[in-house]
C-alpha cells in the first residue's frame, strides 16, 4: 500500500511511513559508485504543470497486466504495470524504436530507470535530489534502505534497516547469501520514507507536494506510470527509487488523469 503524504500541511509535508520496510531484491548491477545530497522543499514551489482536463473522461480501469499505446506529442506512449527487460512492454518499445518510430519510453530508460544506482546516478544529474547511496558486498550503514541489484531484483521492493541484526539479515536474502552486491541508503533516523504515484509526470490530491520532481523524473525518463519513492529529513528530500505500480493502485485522481490521457489509445 502507498503511504501518502499530507494534503492539509501543504507542499513539502511527508507523514510518518507506516511499514517502512519490507524487503528485497531489485535488478541489474552496473559500475559501482558513491553519491548524493538531498534538496530542500523550496524546490517545490517553482512548478506548476499546466492542468489536464479530465471532465467527461470515460475512467474505465485497464485490466491487470494490460498494456496500452497512447499517441501524444508526437509521440507513441506505452502504459503498462512492468517495464522491465524481456516483458512484453519492453519488446513493444524495442520494436517501435527498431521501426524507426518516436516512442516513449526508450528501451534504455526503462532499464536505467528501475536500477536503483543508475537512477539516482542520472536523477543527480539532472538536478534532481537524491539519497546519499553507495554499493557494497556487506558493509552497511545505519540506519539505511537497501535494495538489491542483481538480474532478479525489482526496485518495487527494498527494506529500512535500523539494527545489526536486521541488516545482517536482510542483506544474506538480497545477495543470495554473498553472491551480488546490493544498494545502500544512509538515512537519518527521524527520517520518513513514502511514495507516490505519477502519471504522465503529474501528481493527484497529497502528491502534489513533490509535483515539481515528479514532473523533472517525467522529462528525464518518460515513463507514463511509475510509483516514486522519497526521504524526508526535516525540511529536505531526497529520491530514493523509482518502481512500476499496478492499476488497482491508483487512486482515483491518478485514475482520472490516466482515463483523461487514454483518448486515441491502442490497446494491445
Amino acid at each position: 500500500m502507498n503511504d501518502r503524504w499530507d494534503a492539509s500541511t501543504g507542499t513539502g509535508s511527508l507523514p510518518e511511513s507506516e511499514n517502512p520496510l519490507l524487503s528485497v531484491p531489485a535488478r541489474t548491477l552496473v559500475r559501482p559508485v558513491s553519491k548524493k545530497q538531498a534538496g530542500t522543499a523550496g524546490s517545490f514551489e517553482s512548478y506548476h504543470a499546466a492542468p489536464v482536463d479530465t471532465r467527461h473522461k470515460r475512467d474505465h480501469p485497464m485490466a491487470r497486466d494490460s498494456l496500452a499505446v497512447i499517441r501524444r506529442d508526437h509521440a507513441s506512449h506505452v502504459v503498462a504495470e512492468d517495464y522491465s527487460y524481456k516483458s512484453e512492454a519492453y519488446y513493444t518499445i524495442l520494436a517501435r524504436e527498431q521501426a524507426g518510430e518516436a516512442i516513449r519510453p526508450s528501451s534504455r530508460d526503462v532499464l536505467d530507470a528501475f536500477v536503483v544506482p543508475v537512477c539516482l546516478e542520472r536523477a543527480e544529474r539532472a538536478g534532481i535530489p537524491v539519497t546519499d547511496w553507495g554499493i557494497s558486498q556487506a558493509y552497511v550503514p545505519l540506519p539505511a534502505i537497501l535494495y538489491g541489484i542483481n538480474y532478479f531484483a525489482t526496485a518495487t521492493d527494498y527494506a529500512v534497516v535500523r539494527d545489526t541484526g536486521q541488516a545482517k539479515d536482510v542483506i544474506k536474502h538480497i545477495t543470495n547469501k554473498g553472491k551480488y552486491p546490493f544498494c545502500y541508503q544512509k538515512i537519518d533516523d527521524g527520517a520518513t520514507i513514502s511514495t507516490c504515484t505519477a502519471v504522465f509526470g503529474r501528481t493527484s490530491g497529497s502528491c502534489a507536494a513533490i509535483a515539481g520532481y515528479a514532473e523533472k523524473l517525467y522529462e528525464l525518463f518518460s515513463i507514463p506510470l511509475v510509483n516514486m519513492v522519497f526521504v524526508r529529513t526535516g525540511d529536505t528530500f531526497a529520491l530514493s527509487s523509482l518502481a512500476p505500480t499496478r492499476y488497482t493502485r491508483l487512486t482515483p485522481g491518478e485514475r482520472a488523469f490516466l482515463a483523461a490521457y487514454r483518448d486515441h489509445q491502442v490497446f494491445l
